[in-house]
Parts: C-alpha cells; structure tokens; sequence
C-alpha cells in the first residue's frame, strides 16, 4: 500500500491543513474570528521567474516564491527549499507553520518560506550557482537582516547560502551576513547549526521519554528520511543508548531489529542509498512507519502519516522532524491510540533556533562556540516543551494544539501591543500569561 496514493484520499493540502490546526487552537482559546482570519493569510506572497543560462549554452526560466506570513514579532523567518514539487500553497503554508513555530519557541520573528521549482540533482553545481543568485537577485527587495531572513531547506545547504549571501551584498555594496542563516561559518555561519534541527527534536525526545517513564537505553528507533536531520537524530539518539533498528530514504527501508550499525548505514547513503547496507531486512517505505517501536521521526516530507496508515502506527512517541508529515485526520487516530505526537512545530524548531542564534551573532559580529550553542538550544527546547505540555493539560488537548495555543497567545498579545488588533482580544491574551513560563 503506497502512503502517497493513499493520502489522495483525504486533503493533503498543506495549506488547508495548516488553516485547520489554527482553527482548533484558536476556538479553544477563543479568539476572535477576526484575529484568526488575519492569522489564516499571509501579509504578502511573491512570485518570480528568472532566466538562467545552462551549461549548454541554452536559457532556461525557473519559476520561485517567497512568502512572508505575519511579522507581528519581528522580521519573518524561513527557508528555501529547490524542489521540483514546491508550490505556492506549500511555500505558503510552510510560511505558516514557521511563525507558530518561532512563537512556540519565543523568538523573536515571524514565518517566511520561500522555494524554487527545479531538482538540484539534474543541475551541474555552476547551473545550481546560477540558479541560486538569480531567485536571490529577484526577491532581494523584500528580504534584509531586518526585514525577511532565509535559511536552507530542502535540497539547499550551505554552499547555496553562501552563494546567496554574496548576490544580496553584491546588490547592496557592503557584506551583509546576517541576512540569512545556514552560511558556511567563514562567512559567519554558527557552529552546530548543521546538527541543530537534530539536536533540538532529540532533546524533546528526552524530556517525553522521561515524562512516560521510559529509560533511552535501548529504546528502539525507526527513522523515515536518512538526509541531514535524520542521520544526525539517529546518531545522537544513538549515543544517548537507543537501538536504531530502521532508517530509509527515498528508494527504500533497510530493518534489523537487534540494531543497525551507524557508520556503514552512512557510508551506504554517502555512496547511493540505505538499501546497499546488509540488513537481514530490507522492507518497503511504509512499512517503517508501521514497526512496534519506542520512537518514529519521520524526517522526510509532507503527509506521511494519513488516515490510511496512522491506524497501524505502533510507536510510542512520534516525533516530526519533518514538517507536515501527519494530516490532520492521522492526528486524531494517532491520539486516540495513545500516540504521543511531538509537532514538527516543536519537535524540529532546533534549527531556526539556531539560525537566530547565528543572527544575533552576526549582528553583534561576536561568535559563540559550540558548546554554548547547543547548551542555549536545549535550555530554549526544553522550555519550550514544557510550555506546550502544560497548555495541552490545561486545555485537555494534544500537544500539537498545545503548541499552537501557545504560539498563538503570543502573536495575539504581539498584536494587540502593536495596536493591529482590537483590545477584545485582551481577555484571551491575559489567559494565555499563565502558560508563559514552564
């Protein structure tokens, strides 16, 4: 049974999708038809083409978009991500779902995303050059270290940024590096921003398995999606004594229940896919999200978990180091079977955190090391967390709409102290200061 023939069943509109979890959060709360309405749009949407030549001599127009949701708490805050399936419904909401998760986190900006419709892959690395300065060149009027900050994403890094970087100075006369985050650390990049999306969701990972009561000494580990955040997650939890008995990328799943071994499962992706490792199991991509084990991370992409597949996932905790990947109606069936569900929002906000940690460290032109970074992104995780958990309780709700009560309380008292929103709204934010600290 195929996961994405089955999704079709249901919408799996990212966009719709993100509208409906802001509408559960906020009638719990209840705010306002008119704040919600604000909050269900982004302020602004761009879309570019741009002409590049290709190696061959030939010009070739891509097609991109930047969104910038709400800034209510500052300049917007995202990544770019080159993929041949981005739409603008999906840099959209992706948009969206960035301000929740800034807010959840207590930083201080708002959601951007932006995306360009090629596959890097089938681009040599002169034509990905090309192709990164001109959609960089042609959203440059909207983005500034003050106004709109991108990041990597999919099939971005790096490099990319680097190269991003320089086109934004070029255009501006002087160097500005903190214009985006996820830069190469010569160019003022921050240390263990590469790890940070890994990082942040594995530190939640330990405060829920302390909240069940459940040792991480071998507990088990199933992983969808073995690119950055998915490896190095499998890596620390891996320290830390878990059993990483599956992990897949896209042409597959490799499955050995006593354990897989990290190295060489590396050197098989390094040199094509997780399928070439020995496993005495090789199974389909489905297949994973459905093994009895303590911890899933689906690390990979939108709507992995549907209504058609969620009835047979036996995790404990689910922890989304992807964004998007349970619809909605997966959401339900997933609580209702007593599936602990650490929101994407949540769960993989370690590396915007980062990335506006790299922010403040451009800014101030002053550079931490890496054992104060990943010590300031587990006292924010953490925190974060127990926000969420106590919200969740207090309105007797899952931790998903945990997250975006919280989130949203702070937009709302964002918006109403910059006079956007009418003092109605002040009854749901004063409710909200008691969920404020942990």
């Amino acid at each position: 049974m195929n996961v994405r023939r089955d999704a079709m069943l249901e919408n799996t509109n990212p966009y719709d999708i993100v509208k409906q979890q802001i509408d559960r959060a906020a009638q719990l709360l209840g705010v306002d038809d008119g704040i919600v309405n604000i909050l269900k749009k982004p302020a602004r949407v761009l879309s570019v083409s741009f002409p590049v030549k290709m190696d061959d001599g030939s010009i070739r127009v891509f097609e991109g978009f930047r969104s910038q949701h709400n800034d209510a708490l500052g300049p917007t805050k995202g990544g770019i991500r080159f993929h041949p399936d981005v739409t603008m419904d999906e840099v959209k909401a992706l948009s969206m779902w960035m301000t929740f998760k800034c807010s959840v986190i207590g930083l201080p900006f708002g959601g951007g995303k932006g995306g360009v419709i090629c596959d890097p892959r089938e681009l040599s690395k002169a034509e990905l050059q090309r192709v990164s300065r001109g959609y960089i060149e042609a959203i440059s009027s909207l983005i500034g270290p003050d106004k709109d900050i991108p990041a990597p994403d999919v099939y971005t890094n790096p490099q990319v940024m680097g190269w991003m970087v320089d086109s934004f100075s070029r255009l501006n006369g002087a160097f500005s590096p903190s214009v985006i985050t996820g830069k190469p650390l010569i160019l003022g990049g921050s240390e263990g921003r590469n790890e940070a999306t890994a990082r942040g969701c594995v530190y939640t990972i330990v405060e829920a398995m302390n909240d069940l009561n459940k040792p991480m000494e071998n507990a088990t580990v199933a992983v969808q999606g073995f690119g950055n955040a998915g490896r190095i997650a499998a890596k620390l939890l891996h320290e830390l004594g878990c059993r990483i008995v599956a992990v897949s990328d896209s042409q597959g799943a490799v499955y050995d229940p006593d354990g897989l071994e990290l190295e060489p499962l590396e050197q098989c992706k390094d040199s094509g896919t997780v399928r070439q490792y020995p496993a005495p199991y090789t199974i389909e991509l489905e297949e994973l999200l459905e093994l009895d084990v303590d911890i899933l991370i689906p690390a990979a992409m939108e709507n992995s978990i549907t209504s058609q597949n969620a009835p047979r996932v036996k995790a404990t905790i689910v922890a989304e180091a992807a964004n998007g990947p349970t619809t909605p109606e997966a959401d339900r069936i997933l609580s209702e079977n007593d599936v602990l569900v650490i929101p994407d929002i949540l769960a993989n906000a370690g590396g915007v955190t980062v990335s506006y940690f790299e922010w403040v460290q451009n800014l101030m032109n002053y550079y931490w090391k890496e054992e104060e970074v990943n010590e300031k992104l587990r006292d924010m995780m953490v925190t974060a967390y127990r926000k969420v958990v106590k919200a969740a309780k207090e309105y007797d709700t899952d931790l998903r709409t945990g997250a975006f009560i919280v989130s949203l309380q702070h937009i709302i008292e964002a918006m109403i102290a910059r006079g956007w929103v009418d003092e109605t709204a002040v009854s749901t934010a004063s409710k909200a200061t008691s969920l404020m600290t942990p």
